[in-house]
């Protein structure tokens, strides 16, 4: 079925109470609650499809995603926006919408994405931070870390930071930055006195890459591993064998999604 107009729609979610943006069986998706949002903005009759601009893990929150939505009719923008964000939860909010040429894909549009992953240490945070960020109760040489994700940034072979790929999965991948800091992005009152994000930005990430590369940062912050493992980890002569250390879900973001 052809549909005549299109529009790129970015929104905001959190992602804790949710299995991801994929719809699913017997499972509460991010997609299946947009296009239950979108059956209240449209009148009954109105065909539309949406198409979301790629997978997130379950408890994934975005500052900004996009989906891609089909109509047989034009729409006034600025009451789509206005109706979704009355008729959608709290946890998901509609940012922009513009409209698109029709060979735009969503999905085969070149794309820079951020993901940010957020974690504090050394005491267990209060429980109302569990969606934002993870604490570990342990000590972490968050020195030793930062050095750490340096390591990640250029051209790489990431066998080792997937998993189940695919016979077509390409694994040599760039990424233009990776940097530990100290978070000042997230803050609320409830939060670690001081708490640490990952930034890390590229054009395309393996499935679990961005929790697989916390989670090794995390074991050399523990000095389970030094900087010459996570080197040898990023060889083509390697394993190849996935690396068993994810990071939990609830801390990572998709901080931003640049469309070209």
């Amino acid at each position: 079925m052809k549909y005549p107009f299109t529009y790129l729609v970015e929104v905001q979610f959190l992602g804790f109470r949710f299995s991801g943006w994929q719809k699913q069986t017997n499972a509460k998706t991010l997609h299946d609650m947009v296009d239950k949002t979108l059956s209240f903005v449209f009148d009954e009759g109105v065909k539309y499809k949406t198409l979301g601009a790629g997978r997130t893990d379950a408890k994934v929150s975005a500052s900004r995603y996009g989906f891609q939505l089909f109509l047989h009719a034009d729409i006034n923008t600025s009451d789509f926006l206005k109706d979704f964000n009355y008729n959608s939860p709290p946890d998901i909010k509609g940012l922009s919408i513009k409209k698109v040429t029709s060979d735009f894909n969503i999905i085969q549009s070149s794309k820079i994405k951020e993901y940010h992953y957020y974690f504090s240490f050394g005491e267990k945070p209060h429980a109302f931070s569990a969606p934002f960020l993870v604490g570990l109760n342990e000590q972490l040489d968050i020195n030793a870390m930062v050095h750490g994700a340096k390591l990640f940034v250029g051209e790489h072979y990431f066998h080792k930071y997937c998993t189940k790929p695919s016979e077509k999965t390409i694994f040599k991948r760039i990424i233009d930055s990776c940097e530990i800091v100290e978070n000042t992005i997230l803050q609320a009152n409830f939060f670690p006195t001081k708490s640490y994000v990952l930034k890390v930005k590229g054009k395309g990430f393996l499935r679990y890459q961005i929790r697989l590369m916390m989670g090794i940062l995390f074991e050399l912050g523990k000095g389970n591993i030094d900087l010459e493992f996570i080197e040898n980890s990023l060889k083509e002569a390697n394993d190849r064998k996935f690396l068993r250390e994810i990071a939990p879900a609830s801390g990572l973001q998709l901080y931003d999604v640049q469309f070209k």
